[in-house]
């Protein structure tokens, strides 16, 4: 099913860092937002939170716009709190993963990720693992409110193909959104959807397993 892979594009949530929309949406519920998970989530969410990720909107005009849904005693850190509960952290045997990976393929990150999660998951790399940042584990980081892209925008994957020269058939795309799939087998990339199971089922020694390449 990918064979002759030499280089693998892949999704930072849900792949690479666990993270669980519900605890963002109870915290916003118990700072007394109405219908929070009808307005946000995995699968359908409100334009704010796509303009978060593409850096349509700052920080500031995103809290701004949050209050409107929120009692008028809930005040900005609170809900910079309840915005990053969602994020859990990123497990010891995904970092170990990708040091055996990146010596066999070309390997990338791309995700849809805004500005005020940004600085969480850096310093969990900082302090726990000793890594200053994400590209210190791929050859190339692609964070959707720095690009002004967001999957599954068909541009983005487009300029990581472009930018490194990357051949889309020598190429894996991993997310954990089946919805982000279509775009990059249109490209003529190969996709993997990891559904429910971990990142680290699919390798052995930093290499793709054989049924995987099948």
């Amino acid at each position: 099913m990918y064979p002759n892979i030499k280089n693998i594009i892949f999704d930072f949530g849900g792949v690479i860092i666990d993270f669980d929309f519900q605890r963002s949406i109870d915290a916003f519920i118990n700072l007394g937002a109405i219908n929070f998970q009808q307005k946000y989530s995995q699968a359908n969410q409100l334009k704010i939170f796509d303009r978060l990720d593409t850096g349509e909107i700052s920080q500031k005009g995103f809290i701004k716009q949050l209050k409107e849904l929120l009692p008028s005693y809930v005040n900005n850190q609170q809900i910079m709190d309840a915005w990053n509960a969602i994020l859990i952290g990123i497990p010891e045997k995904r970092i170990r993963l990708l040091e055996k990976i990146k010596k066999h393929y070309r390997i990338f990150l791309m995700s849809n990720t805004n500005a005020i999660h940004y600085p969480i998951y850096k310093r969990e790399l900082q302090e726990k693992y000793g890594y200053n940042n994400l590209s210190d584990l791929f050859e190339k980081v692609y964070m959707s409110f720095e690009t002004h892209l967001r999957k599954p925008d068909m541009r983005f994957f487009k300029l990581i193909l472009t930018e490194n020269n990357l051949n889309p058939s020598e190429t894996l795309f991993i997310d954990d959104s089946e919805q982000n799939l279509p775009p990059a087998k249109q490209l003529g990339m190969q996709a993997l959807w990891l559904k429910d199971k971990e990142i680290t089922s699919f390798f052995d020694k930093g290499l793709l397993k054989p049924e995987c390449l099948e």
